[in-house]
């Protein structure tokens, strides 16, 4: 760390990673002159679990449960890319209905992560009441996973090839019903947030990254798009069926935490025209491709053999992933979420490398926080929304 030699009354405190605002077990050595900030080392990897050496020793299956330990408020999305990997790899056509399932619940995981990132953040800048408000929303969408899925966090919902089950009886009119009702809830959000001038103050001008910035240090998502850069893999990569809907990429010029917060805030209302076309238009037909059963390969087994005396439900398909590699990624609601996946002829993978957009964009932090104040390192990190799970895999 650079210690300035001059200076004989600095002052070095740990931050974290027990503080409330840190979100996760992150620490943050700060040195200090007076309220100033000169120096800021993160230190990571408490809560290093070795999710990618798991992978290589699990069936894509198999593996499916552990995937929404990473970014444990963004679930759908860590499915998504689990399985979008390996379908590629073995060319899995997805039924237009499980695609448009898989978008839906996509689009609600991403409106439940940016509530969540919005609560703690106003609580961090000393704002309480959003923090209990966003509970409301982000409730009901946990009540629409769990009526789909059965479970409200860890969903094991995606697929290879569609999703585990259909939607029930019900669910798309219940979901239309809160598509409704959220939108008067981030009329709210906005009446009460936007224009306070104790939240202006805090917020505007702290945390500035410049367009090119922003592209020199690999950020992506709302901390990449409020810099001024049109960027949204959704577009991009044309993943799934977004470019049946019409919907806008949400950004800003800024660079400061006002406009991260402002992007996040229009994407959740974007969220919502996509979900509303997408239950309007959801299609017909089978939601998962029945012909990748024919990949499992199994031998005829005996009448008495063990199979059949203690495995009660028969095993899902296991994939023999070919023997090449690929970088796959989808637009998280943190950034860009990527998978590294070298396949090797086995059910297992031979290599599985994450992109967690979390770490990337905490690269930047102890840049902004430089010459700012202590207070400020709340703001900025929060702007910022990090989840440990991912940060530290």
């Amino acid at each position: 760390m650079n210690v300035p030699a001059t200076r004989k009354d600095l002052m070095i405190v740990n931050m974290g990673p027990h503080h409330p605002s840190m979100h996760g077990v992150l620490r943050l050595i700060v040195t200090l002159d007076g309220e100033d900030v000169i120096d800021c080392e993160p230190i990571l990897g408490y809560l290093h679990r070795g999710m990618e050496k798991i992978a290589e020793n699990r069936t894509i299956i198999q593996y499916l449960p552990y995937v929404t330990r990473w970014d444990y408020l963004a679930t759908m999305f860590t499915e998504a890319i689990t399985v979008n990997g390996p379908e590629l790899l073995g060319n899995i056509q997805v039924p237009k209905r499980a695609g448009y399932i898989r978008i839906i619940m996509l689009e609600l995981s991403r409106i439940a992560s940016h509530l969540l990132w919005l609560g703690p953040f106003m609580a961090d800048i000393g704002a309480q009441t959003p923090f209990f408000y966003i509970f409301r929303e982000r409730e009901l969408v946990y009540d629409l996973f769990e009526a789909a899925t059965g479970m409200r966090m860890m969903h094991n919902f995606f697929r290879i090839g569609g999703v585990a089950s259909d939607l029930p009886h019900g669910w798309i009119d219940k979901c239309l019903d809160f598509c409704d009702y959220f939108l008067t809830g981030v009329t709210e959000y906005q009446k009460l947030i936007t224009r306070n001038p104790i939240f202006l103050e805090r917020v505007e001008g702290v945390g500035i990254v410049g367009t090119e910035e922003a592209k020199n240090w690999g950020l992506s998502g709302p901390m990449l798009r409020a810099s001024g850069v049109q960027w949204d893999l959704r577009k991009v990569d044309h993943y799934e069926c977004y470019d049946e809907f019409d919907w806008e990429i949400q950004w800003q010029k800024e660079g400061d935490s006002l406009a991260r917060y402002l992007v996040r805030i229009g994407e959740m209302m974007e969220s919502i025209k996509i979900i509303q076309q997408a239950l309007e238009g959801i299609p017909g037909g089978p939601y998962e491709n029945l012909e990748i059963r024919r990949f499992d390969r199994e031998r005829d087994s005996e009448w008495n053999d063990f199979e059949y005396r203690f495995i009660s439900k028969k095993t899902s398909p296991t994939f023999e992933l070919p023997k090449q590699e690929l970088y796959v990624r989808v637009e998280a609601p943190k950034g860009e979420l990527g998978i590294f996946l070298i396949g090797d002829q086995s059910g297992f993978p031979w290599r599985w490398k994450i992109r967690p957009p979390g770490f990337i964009n905490l690269q930047i932090l102890p840049e902004l926080v430089k010459r700012m104040k202590l207070a400020d390192i709340m703001t900025i990190l929060g702007s910022i929304d990090i989840i440990m799970g991912e940060v530290d895999r």
